[in-house]
Order: C-alpha cells, then structure tokens, then sequence
C-alpha cells in the first residue's frame, strides 16, 4: 500500500489535511495489525521514502506527524507527555513513495522492521 507524506508545510485547506492526514493514520493502523508490539519504553525510527530531493529536518518530522500520531496510538502512550518512546527521523530517496518504521531498545538497534510501500 504506498503511502505519500506531504511536505511539513503543505498549502492546503484544513479539510484537506484532516482528510491526508486520516488516510495516513489509517494506512498505518492497518499495517500494524498482527505486529507484535515492542516492550516500552523504545525507539521508534521513522524513514520517509521517496523520489524527491528530501526535506529539511523540521519538514520532515511534521511531515510524518500522523504516522508518529498513529504509532503513539498504537503503542498506548501518548507521545505529547510521554518520554517512554524516542521517536527519530530518516529520509530515503527510492522511485516509489513509502514509509519504514523501525522498532528497537530505547539506546541499542532495530527489533524489527515493519515497511509500507506501493
């Protein structure tokens, strides 16, 4: 299933968004079923993958704020007020669009990887 992130500061209406932003969330929590969760506290890497040029670091942590949003959601923390999970930002360029989310120990390297791409 590909899934395209909007650059950090899109130009858009805010229904536009609101509905980016749920097909966003929705791809992700679809992905995540059956995954076995990560004992908390964790990192979490999250890895834009695209044809384009890439962002500037603020750009690219707003561009994958739903699926940050998502993540929380599924690993039953809140990610506003918790310091549980370390959440970190990558970016690759690839021909297709996709997401890499990456679960691993708080300081050490990845459990396992989960990709969600065309």
């Amino acid at each position: 299933m590909p899934l395209k992130t909007a650059p950090g500061n899109p130009r858009e209406l805010w229904q536009m968004r609101s509905r980016r932003v749920k097909k966003e969330r929705e791809a992700v929590a679809w992905m995540l079923r059956g995954v076995q969760r990560p004992q908390i506290p964790c990192s979490v890497l999250l890895t834009r993958i695209g044809p384009t040029n890439g962002l500037d670091d603020d750009n690219l942590s707003r561009s994958l704020k739903g699926v940050r949003d998502q993540v929380a959601e599924w690993l039953g923390v809140n990610d506003r007020y918790s310091a549980q999970v370390r959440y970190r930002y990558a970016q690759h360029r690839a021909k297709a669009w996709s997401v890499r989310i990456e679960f691993g120990e708080p300081v050490s390297g990845a459990q396992f990887v989960l990709w969600i791409e065309a």
